[in-house]
Formats: C-alpha cells, sequence, structure tokens
C-alpha cells in the first residue's frame, strides 16, 4: 500500500482561503500536524499544548527532544499567559518589531501543561508577520512551529517542497503561495537583566539599540541558523569556533558561533 499523504490546501484563492483555513484549524484541535506559510519559508507544527502532537512534529523532521521548536503566536498579549517575568525592555521589542523577523526567549510559563522538550525553562516565541499564518494562530492559538523540512535538508519555500519533504507525516498543507526563504529572524534573550542577541538575524542590532535607549543590548556572536520558520538552531559559519553555551529556548548549544571577545558591554546610547 502506497503511503497516505497530507491534503495540500489553497490559500492563494481568497475565495478558498476560508474553508482552508478552517480544515486546518480542525486538523490542529484534533491534534493533528499542518503545514502553514511563514514570512520567510513553510513551517510545520502542532498545538504548543499537546505534547503527542508536538511529538509528532519533532518525530516527522527526524529531530530529537534537544531541539525544541518555537512557539508562533497570534499578537504580543498572548506572551502574558505563555511567560513570566517578561522584562519591559522585551515588551518594547515586541511592540516595535512584532509581527516580524525577532524571536524572543523568555522564561516559560511553569503552571502551564506543555512539553516542547529540553528547553531549560524558557520558551523562543515570535509573531510572524504572514496573514494565513496569523489567521490559523488567531483561530488555534499558540503553535510550535519550525521549518517544513527533514532535518538536513533545505527548508520548504513552496507547499509542494513541504510535501515530498514530510508526506503523510502532515495532514494538512496550507499552500500560500512561495515564499522567499529570506533571512533567519533575530534570536533574542530576554531571561536577563538586559537582553543579548543569540543570533543575528532580520532585524540588525542597531535597529534593536534604537529602541532600546539605555538599555544595554549584548551581542553574543555571528552567524545565522537554517531554522528561519521562527527561530531555531544553526550551522557555525567559516572561520568561528561553536559556541559553548547552554541551550535557550530553541537554540542547541553547539549551533551558536561566537568570535573570540565578541561579547562586550557597550556604553549607554550605542
Amino acid at each position: 500500500m502506497a503511503p497516505a499523504t497530507g491534503r495540500v490546501l489553497d490559500c492563494t484563492d481568497p475565495q478558498q482561503r476560508e474553508e482552508a483555513l478552517r480544515e486546518a484549524a480542525e486538523e490542529v484541535r484534533a491534534g493533528r500536524v499542518v503545514v502553514l506559510p511563514t514570512d520567510t519559508v513553510y513551517g510545520v507544527g502542532a498545538d504548543a499544548f499537546d505534547v503527542v502532537a508536538v511529538a509528532m512534529v519533532l518525530a516527522a523532521k527526524h529531530r530529537g527532544r534537544e531541539m525544541p521548536p518555537p512557539v508562533l503566536v497570534p499578537s504580543a498579549r498572548t506572551v502574558d499567559g505563555l511567560a513570566v517575568d517578561v522584562p519591559m525592555y522585551a515588551k518594547i521589542l515586541m511592540r516595535r518589531f512584532w509581527p516580524g523577523g525577532l524571536t524572543l526567549v523568555l522564561r516559560a510559563q511553569p503552571s502551564l501543561s506543555w512539553d516542547l522538550g529540553e528547553t531549560n525553562g524558557t520558551v523562543a516565541v515570535r509573531m510572524p508577520d504572514d496573514e494565513v499564518a496569523l489567521a490559523l494562530l488567531s483561530d488555534v492559538g499558540p503553535m510550535a512551529v519550525t521549518s517544513a523540512n527533514v532535518t538536513g535538508n533545505p527548508a520548504a519555500t513552496t507547499a509542494q517542497e513541504a510535501l515530498e519533504q514530510l508526506g503523510g507525516a502532515v495532514s494538512v498543507y496550507l499552500d500560500g503561495g512561495p515564499r522567499s526563504g529570506g533571512v533567519a529572524s533575530t534570536i533574542v534573550d530576554c531571561t536577563k537583566a538586559e537582553p543579548e542577541i543569540l543570533r543575528p538575524g532580520a532585524v540588525g542590532s542597531e535597529q534593536l539599540r534604537e529602541v532600546l535607549g539605555a538599555t544595554t543590548l549584548h551581542d553574543a556572536g555571528a552567524g545565522t541558523g537554517a531554522d528561519t520558520a521562527a527561530g531555531g538552531g544553526g550551522t557555525a559559519a567559516p572561520g568561528l569556533a561553536p559556541a559553548r553555551s547552554r541551550q535557550v529556548g530553541s537554540m542547541r548549544p553547539s549551533g551558536l558561533p561566537v568570535r573570540q571577545g565578541a561579547r562586550r558591554t557597550l556604553p549607554p546610547g550605542r
């Protein structure tokens, strides 16, 4: 018997989009895995609070618990239920750069019954700048989403590419048209008194400093990751040594390249 394949639903036609989103939402609520477009590449995800469904997302990618998926949210207000001790500077960054290419690592709400993997008590959250993704998130709530590809393969920039890699491991594929596969999101650690860039990306450090004012922004290194759907781990750039840092949110310790002396404290106003 041939392996099952997921259904591809057209979201490029406004007349079909509403029905496609309704079907996808039903699948998510039923504990199944879906593929959705984001503002960079296609993502594969499930209800962030469904432990089995999140495990299915990792299994579809042939990925272990040491690389937990980030969580996509429909609005900044959603973060209040997912994280604790959110610093004011993180709220400022959300207001300025969401929706968009900025992933924030926050302290996870300990009372929530979820299991994203080995997160060390943190959660990486982002609000994507894509109307199809936001419509689905607004309906079903936070989703654990990572790039729609088998680990080690290129991230899918079309629904068809995602289907060819993930096949029947995914119930529904939302086709929102080709995606650019552009620069991955910037990842900022917001679990400390001052923010720290864990991975440079779509939002530049100078853009961040412009809105942070006197709050010092630290820089842990350079390089970009491959998991552009929401902000996962990446690979070391040539000439850079892998960082020996603890895992934070969706980051893998060996995936953070750091130059010698790259971390520094900048004077106020920089």
